[in-house]
């Protein structure tokens, strides 16, 4: 038996009214309406945008107390620092270990940006040499909480495996823009230049060891020139 189209199941006047009163009221409830969705989702948006900026806010913090040696500074002191309350420290970290990552990951993140960045802004040769005076700045930091990293509870495996990964995709697009540009060697490796200034962290304790260490990365450049 051929089915009933589903149309021939509505009388005329009853299709004509429902989809009247479908088109009618369903466009008026989207124009009244579209004003309220738009202050919600608004009012949505902003207590996601202030969370993100608290929390840079409070890893800035956090920054700046262990670059200052205040490696043990409690979780309610950065806090307060900050402008913030207790709760919303831990809303974004749940405890000191999850704070102290999050400070390294971020400078990692940060020195993986300013790879590309760089990469626009300056020629091949100079975006290596400003980079590789940021990773000095990294190692530097990573010194002040490699303390405390190495007593996370888990270990660190993990996080210094995605540090490598991270910080040898970086030096190497500038290094082969380098190399393309006739700036320096081709059989220059992106990794001798992260062992070359990652062995000055065996010397990063005592004071003037930043300046030596960026005096190291003209030596580096210099010395990766092409010959003749």
């Amino acid at each position: 038996m051929q089915g009933t189209p589903f149309l021939a199941e509505w009388a005329p006047g009853e299709l004509c009214g429902s989809m009247l009163r479908l088109f009618i009221y369903g466009a008026f409830i989207r124009l009244t309406r579209g004003k309220d969705v738009k202050e919600d989702q608004t009012r949505r948006r902003r207590p996601r945008s202030d969370g993100r900026k608290n929390r840079e806010r409070l890893l800035e913090t956090a920054r700046t107390a262990f670059g200052s040696g205040e490696i043990d500074i409690p979780l309610d002191e950065i806090a307060r620092r900050t402008g913030v309350w207790i709760g919303t420290l831990y809303r974004h970290f749940a405890n000191r270990d999850a704070l102290i990552e999050a400070v390294y990951r971020d400078e990692l993140n940060r020195l993986a940006a300013a790879a590309t960045r760089l990469a626009e802004t300056h020629a091949p040769v100079e975006a290596l040499r400003a980079w590789l005076n940021l990773f000095v700045d990294y190692i530097a930091t990573k010194q002040v909480i490699a303390p405390a990293l190495n007593s996370l509870i888990g270990g660190t495996d993990a996080i210094y495996a995605d540090s490598r990964t991270v910080l040898t995709a970086a030096i190497g697009g500038l290094v082969t823009r380098a190399i393309e540009s006739g700036d320096i060697r081709p059989d220059i490796e992106p990794v001798d230049l992260l062992c070359a200034l990652g062995g000055v962290s065996n010397y990063a304790t005592g004071p003037g060891w930043e300046p030596r260490a960026k005096r190291l990365v003209d030596v580096l450049i210099a010395g990766s020139r092409p010959e003749g």
